[in-house]
């Protein structure tokens, strides 16, 4: 049987009451302030209420000879764990091992029967619980890809990226793409076609750096049937794949010289020939390239055609280190936490401060890829909820600092969460003030209390 329990207030906050008592009446003592309680008093009630529900706190009552058996409990408690969940117990069923357990591994937290003077405990442990849902939500939301770009970052760094990203797309020009291994060129590569006139054909992605010198011409400009010992048929190479889409070259750095001149040959004049063809056959493929050395001493030192360099390098975007842009490490970091947490099935929910401070201390070579592994071997290795430095392969050296004065520590959340909403929301104020529960004016204030353009 479900019914309601009504606040003694308006109050838009909402729980769940799982009544499994089958004798005693509990709904008088539970009439808050700022509460409305939605009654169930079977498993299936409740199931059937989360259907229709949406809740963030739910209460249960418990007792040594409840209606229903331990295991459907647990079933639909394991099954709702996005819930808090506070038990209510006769102090006498704590002295069995199961209810023990019980209330252990699924209840943030309990309260003896009757409730009395506990009735104020309560209420704020779900205020408390409600709000640290609310703040999980939002923390999930911002913590999310912005959509367009599926990429992550908050930073200065990044949201001139973002903004570059804008206003390259619409212009039908070559892109040099430059920054370290590992920073991300070809997520920004793929955003840039998405955006782009051609995002409804293909993106064709090639490594220059890691084909074969021998190869490397049959297979960026493919090859006529017989053109040379084992082409049996005719093959079309990557550009030629790439028709009405995007041609993207990493590491062109890394390219032959030899294939320097087709290369440079193709972007002035949209043409391309097959290996052992006499055949212009045109291509209508936007070129994307990245590397991550220094095209202008590779031209000096004549491993680069000047040329070259000049048609590739009409709208450059430049990816910082991941070690230069300062709150994305740690935003960053969560967002993998979350995003490969169920996939390894771990019960990590966060990073301790120590940990947070070695990741920003640490000078990540690898950078963003290196920071996944990172993750991921935490995932596996880390036995407790909060993942420290040793669980990421972090020196705890590099973990070492002050004490972070608590107004700080809240100046610093609130760095963190206005940058991230407003990268998720694409720098879109009115909608990240929404996301953050503020006024538009609210946040300007907190962007230009953090130097946010």
């Amino acid at each position: 049987m479900a019914s309601m329990i009504p606040p003694t207030s308006d109050s838009p906050r909402r729980a769940l009451l799982l009544d499994l008592s089958p004798n005693e009446t509990l709904p008088d003592s539970l009439q808050l302030s700022d509460w409305f309680f939605d009654r169930a008093t079977s498993v299936d009630d409740a199931q059937a209420m989360l259907k229709q529900q949406t809740y963030r706190v739910g209460v249960a009552r418990l007792t040594g000879n409840m209606k229903e058996s331990h295991e459907r409990v647990e079933t639909l408690l394991g099954a709702n764990e996005h819930l808090a969940w506070v038990a209510l117990v006769r102090p006498g069923d704590l002295e069995r091992q199961d209810f023990r357990q019980l209330i252990y591994e699924h209840f943030y937290d309990y309260f003896s029967l009757p409730l009395g003077d506990n009735l104020i405990h309560l209420r704020y442990a779900l205020g408390h619980l409600d709000g640290m849902s609310r703040l999980r939500d939002l923390e999930k939301a911002t913590l999310m890809p912005v959509e367009e770009f599926q990429m992550v970052g908050g930073s200065k760094q990044f949201l001139s990226i973002f903004e570059q990203i804008r206003r390259v797309a619409g212009v039908d020009a070559p892109v040099l793409i430059r920054g370290e291994t590992g920073v991300g060129k070809e997520l920004i590569a793929r955003a840039i076609h998405q955006r782009s006139q051609h995002s409804d054909g293909p993106f064709v992605a090639v490594n220059c750096g890691a084909l074969p010198e021998t190869l490397i011409h049959a297979e960026l400009f493919g090859y006529e049937k017989g053109s040379f010992t084992g082409a049996y048929k005719r093959k079309i190479g990557r550009i030629e794949a790439a028709q009405n889409g995007t041609i993207f070259l990493d590491e062109i750095g890394d390219l032959p010289q030899q294939m320097q001149v087709y290369l440079l040959r193709f972007l002035e004049q949209k043409t391309i020939e097959r290996l052992g063809g006499n055949q212009s056959i045109t291509v209508n493929a936007r070129v994307i390239a990245a590397t991550h050395v220094n095209l202008e001493q590779a031209v000096a030192e004549g491993r680069f055609r000047e040329d070259l360099y000049y048609r590739l390098n009409v709208l450059t975007i430049t990816v910082p280190r991941l070690a230069d842009r300062g709150t994305d490490i740690e935003l960053l970091a969560r967002y993998f936490l979350h995003k490969f947490g169920k996939e390894y099935g771990s019960t990590s929910r966060g990073f301790t401060r120590q940990a947070v401070a070695a990741m920003l201390h640490y000078s990540w070579p690898g950078n963003v890829r290196e920071l996944i592994n990172c993750v991921r071997r935490a995932l596996v290795m880390s036995e407790n909820r909060m993942i420290t430095p040793k669980d990421l392969g972090l020196s705890e050296a590099d973990a070492l600092e002050a004490p972070m004065p608590l107004e700080e520590a809240r100046a610093h959340a609130e760095e963190l969460a206005v940058r991230s909403s407003l990268s998720h929301c694409m720098n879109n104020v009115s909608n990240a003030a929404k996301l953050l529960g503020v006024s538009r004016v609210t946040l300007y204030r907190m962007m230009d209390k953090y130097g946010i353009r």
